[in-house]
């Protein structure tokens, strides 16, 4: 399923990173992991910096995430709405570029 409306999968199909999802839950638990070596440093009240590090690295991983997933959907959701009709191309490119904004505001 492309989008997160009532739309089922007959419709569209499967979510695009669907392929990759082995990998995108691999580097999740990564990024978990991480996230919990970030809690025990402040909790054992690491250096500043080596936390500052860490969050660096984590939040590096997580964007390396993001752009994988909005690849997938510009590759597997846009393109099939593309071939559907102009209305759903423009509808999904409006949505991919508000998703493209949030990640370049955070």
């Amino acid at each position: 399923m492309c989008a997160h409306d009532n739309t089922d999968e007959a419709d569209h199909g499967y979510h695009g990173y669907i392929g990759n999802q082995a990998g995108y839950v691999r580097r999740l638990k990564l990024i978990e992991g991480q996230a919990r070596g970030l809690q025990r440093m402040v909790e054992e009240e690491a250096y500043c910096i080596d936390i500052l590090t860490q969050v660096s690295a984590m939040t590096k991983a997580l964007e390396a995430v993001s752009l994988g997933l909005l690849s997938d959907h510009m590759n597997h959701c846009v393109v099939s709405a593309a071939r559907e009709s102009d209305e759903a191309a423009d509808e999904k490119i409006a949505e991919a570029m508000k998703a493209i904004t949030r990640l370049v505001k955070s």
